[in-house]
């Protein structure tokens, strides 16, 4: 009986034991917004690599979907963070902030711009590449019906070609209302396309071999930090009028918000969001690192961490900024 109640007591013991461990190694999920383009996967990839480091007890895991789709999940609390929201192509976002179920955290770039654009060479012209201006008075949206034979489509020669936002972005309803409403469409053909990827290719293609092209552009991405291109002008933003298409895009912050359950799941991780910052310019540099050296948005992450290491700094307290410095 004795021997019965002590192998009973060494079980228990044992069972305590290893169960120790793997409660120890019960790490929290976060689950981050992944809209499918690429300054937003790098975001992601920064964040992942000092999150998972300067932090015990997380693992972070990305939630792939449309915009829409992902702020919709962050309400719902199946996601928890979007790091590059653009709140302001978001048509409930201010009520879904009055109503607690968004809530903003930071402001990850100050300084984003979308709209639409032209290589710098068809209005100036490029000296170097023997590149003459084809459109030197070329400065607004509404000049763009002077010049629809510049930006001819091959498909349908009597009219120019506009390269519309990809599917799922707000500035594709916003784009085609300003095309019909300034009369563009009498002039060039609305060219929907059907990814960022798409998008980015026919810009560069262009680019490369010197010819004209018009269309959606957005910044940061790899594409402003290797390319130069302008933005064309438009009417003065107003927030009734830019709906119906009748003025430019807002200049925005892309901010980093959260439902209204995650300040309660990972509190220590605020310390690090509040103060998370990159910057159009170093962004773009990141993108055109990935895309010159056909890194991964892991590889660029690091290639940014390690050229940058001023910014652990800025983001963490210094033990917690020099065990990421440990991993890179």
């Amino acid at each position: 009986m004795k021997r019965r109640i002590s192998r009973t007591i060494l079980l228990c013991i044992m069972i305590s034991v290893f169960a120790m461990p793997l409660q120890a190694w019960a790490k929290t999920e976060i689950v981050v917004a992944d809209n499918g383009w690429d300054s937003h996967k790098l975001h992601n990839a920064i964040a992942k690599i000092v999150i998972e480091n300067a932090y015990d007890g997380y693992i972070f895991k990305t939630s792939a979907a449309t915009s829409q789709m992902n702020w919709q999940a962050i309400i719902a609390g199946d996601v928890d963070l979007d790091l590059e929201s653009w709140t302001d192509n978001v048509p409930s976002y201010r009520k879904d902030v009055a109503k607690g179920d968004i809530v903003n955290i930071g402001v990850v770039t100050p300084d984003s711009k979308q709209g639409l654009y032209v290589p710098r060479y068809v209005i100036e012209g490029d000296a170097k590449r023997g590149i003459k201006p084809i459109a030197p008075d070329l400065k607004t949206v509404k000049d763009l019906k002077k010049y629809y034979k510049i930006f001819q489509d091959d498909e349908h020669k009597n009219k120019g070609r506009l390269h519309s936002s990809p599917p799922g972005f707000r500035s594709e309803e916003i784009l085609y209302k300003k095309f019909k409403l300034y009369g563009l469409d009498k002039k060039f053909n609305f060219m929907r396309m059907g990814s960022e990827a798409t998008l980015f290719v026919s810009l560069v293609s262009a680019y490369n071999l010197g010819e004209p092209w018009v269309g959606y552009c957005y910044e940061p991405t790899w594409v402003s930090g290797k390319l130069d291109i302008v933005q064309l002008q438009d009417e003065p933003y107003d927030k009734d009028l830019f709906i119906k298409g009748a003025t430019e895009f807002p200049s925005q912050q892309l901010k980093i918000v959260s439902g209204k359950y995650f300040a309660k799941k990972a509190p220590d991780l605020l310390e690090f969001l509040e103060k998370y910052r990159t910057g159009g310019k170093l962004l773009a540099e990141g993108l055109a690192y990935l895309d010159e050296n056909k890194a991964s948005h892991e590889e660029a992450a690091k290639w940014i961490l390690k050229n940058n290491p001023n910014l652990l700094d800025e983001w963490l307290p210094k033990e917690r900024a020099n065990r990421v410095r440990a991993v890179l």
